[in-house]
């Protein structure tokens, strides 16, 4: 799992600077439409040398239009985009927005996973018949960059898809450094990457800064805009509704102007521990080991609880979870079933037994990127669909149709490519992929990575319900305020161990993080 984004492990933001002058990329008027769709509809503001300018929204509120836009991927339909004082005119391309030097790293994690790290970096730089720049200059400027970001950086020569998530990302962002950018876009950049890399990249932010370069961030994680952005624009519903100075731009004044309400769970009725009927232990554990010299861990998670698990990165939440799904334990047991009776040893026994998973990385594990929604969901429970050779696909429509409605999934038409989706909703399709085989034991790794506030709530909502039917929830997440606002308890892990475990009462922000070093609130 992603490590929670602990405070003091993050370093001090920079004070708040006097920007310079000079205007480094304006944006007014901009509009957007695809078909009967206004992605956007008004969208202004502007960038200043040596500032971080937040774009904040939530899906569907034009941010990926904007970006791309800006990219020069799309061209807009009106309005205007100057850089440097100059109005870019003529046919977009990504080249002509990079060589004007405004350069993107986008949310998806886009790498060629058997090529080289080295290849990676560099990708897109070369002409059709020549390199332009030496072999030996490109060794050099790739393990600066990545040495920058990383506390270990990978060989050159390894291939991508040997590295880890965090890694992958780090590739892509060092992929925007090596082409000296004036603007830089980070588009939910930093929601694949771990606590320690996600730090090394903001000293980087604040370097760039220092140098003149603008910076344009979006993120769904209000901690991130807090201390880095010098400004922030609220996008809702493809227009800007409002720019913030850093003194102005408090979590619940930004979640205001966005949603209407003031905090993570508002509008979802959250029910105390308490209250909520807990019924029979569903899963359990008994002497895990999660490497040889880690303490065993003991414990029962029972029917109708919400179970967060914490910790920073790689110190053995996302392990855990994983073994709790068969995989990966390096000693002892894991039992499901009727009262947690039933040994199991893989993720198929697992799930026999009423436990399902949904992975971090949606793009890696989870999608079928060729398939539709429709084929998408109904992976686990097409054998039911089944009438001799034939699959019933009215009856899986139907079942779909129940989840659209129950999650709030937007789509056109469940026969529509999947990647069509916005992230937020393509999650939300895997997750009523998993619902849709009634679990008893329901593990959510990082689900809320990289989505909207209005998604958030959704899945809360969900999970409330769930919780409310008896099913038990376990989920690892990168996010403090869900554990704070939504658990009935938190197990916290610390090298490679449970170190803690918070109770319903106990939960608090300094308790969870306190407790990320070791420490007591």
């Amino acid at each position: 799992m992603t490590a929670a984004r602990a405070p003091a492990a993050v370093p001090p933001a920079a004070p708040h600077k006097a920007q310079p002058a000079g205007i480094l990329l304006e944006v007014h008027g901009l509009a957007k439409a695809f078909g009967p769709t206004r992605a956007l509809r008004s969208c202004t503001f502007e960038l200043r040398a040596g500032e971080v300018h937040a774009i904040v929204g939530e899906n569907g509120s034009g941010k990926s239009t904007l970006v791309k836009i800006l990219a020069g991927v799309h061209r807009p339909d009106a309005g205007e985009v100057a850089i440097g004082g100059r109005r870019v005119r003529g046919r977009p391309s990504p080249r002509a927005a990079q060589e004007s030097g405004v350069v993107t790293v986008f949310q998806e994690v886009l790498v060629v996973g058997p090529q080289p790290v080295l290849e990676n970096v560099w990708l897109g730089t070369d002409g059709v018949f020549a390199r332009r720049v030496p072999v030996a200059e490109k060794r050099r400027r790739a393990e600066e960059a990545l040495g920058e970001l990383l506390v270990t950086p990978p060989p050159l020569d390894v291939p991508a898809e040997a590295l880890s998530l965090s890694d992958r990302q780090a590739c892509c962002i060092a992929r925007a450094l090596v082409r000296d950018p004036r603007v830089l876009i980070l588009d939910e950049s930093t929601s694949a990457l771990d606590v320690a890399t996600r730090d090394r990249l903001f000293a980087t932010i604040q370097r760039l800064c220092a140098q003149g370069v603008g910076v344009i961030f979006i993120s769904h994680r209000m901690d991130e805009i807090q201390e880095l952005a010098d400004r922030v624009t609220v996008l809702r519903s493809g227009q800007s509704v409002a720019t913030l100075g850093r003194g102005d731009a408090d979590t619940g004044v930004i979640v205001r102007h966005m949603t209407g309400e003031d905090h993570l769970t508002a509008g979802v009725e959250t029910v105390p521990s308490r209250a909520r009927v807990r019924g029979e232990a569903l899963l359990s554990t008994e002497g895990l080991r999660l490497h040889p010299a880690a303490e065993p861990i003991d414990v029962e998670i029972h029917g109708g609880e919400l179970v967060g698990l914490a910790g920073l990165e790689g110190h053995g939440q996302d392990a855990f979870l994983q073994a709790l799904r068969g995989a990966g334990a390096n000693a002892g047991r894991v039992m499901a079933g009727e009262e947690a009776r039933t040994e199991i040893g893989s993720p198929l026994e697992a799930f026999r037994a009423g436990v399902v998973y949904v992975p971090r990385d949606r793009r890696a594990e989870s999608v079928f990127p060729t398939l539709s929604v429709l084929e998408n969901f109904s992976v686990p429970t097409l054998g039911s669909d089944r009438r001799a050779a034939l699959v019933r696909w009215r009856a899986t429509r139907r079942r779909l149709g129940e989840y659209v409605q129950r999650l709030g999934i937007r789509l056109a038409h469940p026969n529509q490519p999947i990647v069509a989706l916005s992230g937020g909703n393509q999650q939300k399709v895997i997750l009523a992929r998993w619902l849709a085989a009634r679990p008893r034991v329901l593990l959510l790794n990082d689900p809320t990575r990289g989505v909207d506030l209005g998604a958030k709530r959704d899945l809360y909502r969900v999970l409330e319900q769930l919780a409310g039917q008896g099913v038990a929830v376990v989920m690892v997440s990168t996010e403090v305020d869900e554990h704070v606002e939504l658990m009935d308890r938190v197990l916290v892990f610390r090298e490679g161990s449970l170190s803690r475990t918070l109770s319903r009462e106990q939960l608090s922000r300094t308790a969870l993080i306190s407790a990320f070093f070791g420490e007591s609130a």
